[in-house]
């Protein structure tokens, strides 16, 4: 299903500040950062950013599903904003998601997850793992694939084939420093990961994410996620399932989403949104933090999450 591109906001809102911040411990040892924002004991959501980013892509969805009564939960994956540059690799993506979520959560809660590119990949990887059945009530998958990652990639002009593989692999996988945000690496940032249309301050906000990543951070994952082949774990992945992607996503075609979704046991809806790039929580947040907010009241809890009260604390937490 497509859709169009939701409005854009032209004024950026402030970051949204958490209400706790917990430590997860990982099966290696690994600290992970996770944050908590808006009510204590409300529908809970725990989101999973891609790569080269932070719990500051969530931004939107945090501020607006806290002030609707939601318990959002946010971690940085590894080497990503406040989490240390441990060990990569697949098995740690899940490792560190069944952390999270037996840190934040209660023993048999039940919460939503979304995951972004890398974090959409992390769920695949994490579906079989027993914290990932005990969890799961519903996943919201953005922008992301299961395999042949560098194969499917668009963001070289360039015919399908193994030329096109190959020096997209290099691209992606530089080493060279990003080094600050100026004006011709905010072009560049916003041809390769977002759609023509996006705002100036969104590309902005994308830009300023990105370029804190450090560089053997973006290098290290890089090279993970040109082998990856999670393909196995999407079938495993039996939560309901919603799949969004951009039509004009070059990173992650929309050919990952339809492939997803023709392969998950349980795909309640395809979305394709015109226009959007790879960025899809920041270029269309509307669209993202509505999807969640309808998996929360569908799987989680069948009473209406927003409310003057819960709204209320919601604004205080953020």
């Amino acid at each position: 299903m497509s859709e169009p591109t939701p409005r854009r906001e032209q004024t950026p809102r402030r970051e949204p500040i958490p209400r706790r911040e917990l430590t997860a411990l990982s099966a290696d040892g690994s600290r992970i950062h996770v944050e908590v924002y808006g009510p204590e004991g409300a529908p809970a959501v725990v989101l999973a950013h891609g790569w080269t980013c932070s719990t500051r892509f969530w931004a939107a969805q945090i501020r607006d599903l806290a002030a609707d009564g939601c318990r959002v939960i946010a971690y940085d994956q590894r080497g990503h904003g406040r989490t240390a540059p441990y060990a990569v690799g697949v098995e740690a993506l899940a490792d560190d998601l069944e952390a999270v979520l037996r840190t934040a959560l209660a023993p048999g809660e039940k919460a939503v997850l979304g995951g972004h590119s890398m974090g959409g990949m992390t769920l695949m990887a994490a579906a079989g793992r027993p914290a990932f059945a005990e969890h799961a009530a519903a996943v919201l998958l953005c922008s992301t694939g299961s395999s042949r990652l560098v194969d499917e990639s668009r963001v070289l002009p360039l015919r399908p084939g193994r030329l096109r593989t190959r020096l997209t692999g290099l691209v992606l996988g530089a080493r060279a420093p990003m080094g600050p945000v100026t004006a011709v690496s905010r072009r560049i940032l916003k041809y390769a990961t977002m759609g023509p249309g996006s705002a100036p301050e969104r590309v902005d906000a994308c830009a300023r994410i990105v370029h804190a990543c450090p560089r053997a951070t973006r290098v290290a994952w890089s090279e993970v996620l040109a082998g990856l082949d999670l393909d196995a774990g999407v079938r495993e992945l039996k939560a309901p399932a919603v799949v969004v992607a951009g039509t004009a996503d070059r990173l992650t075609p929309a050919v990952h989403a339809r492939r997803l979704a023709a392969a998950l046991p349980q795909c309640r809806e395809l979305a394709e949104l015109a226009g959007v790039g790879h960025m899809t929580p920041v270029e269309a947040p509307e669209a993202i933090t509505d999807r969640l907010r309808d998996l929360v009241r569908t799987y989680v809890t069948h009473v209406e999450v927003s409310g003057a009260e819960a709204e209320a604390e919601g604004k205080r937490a953020v």
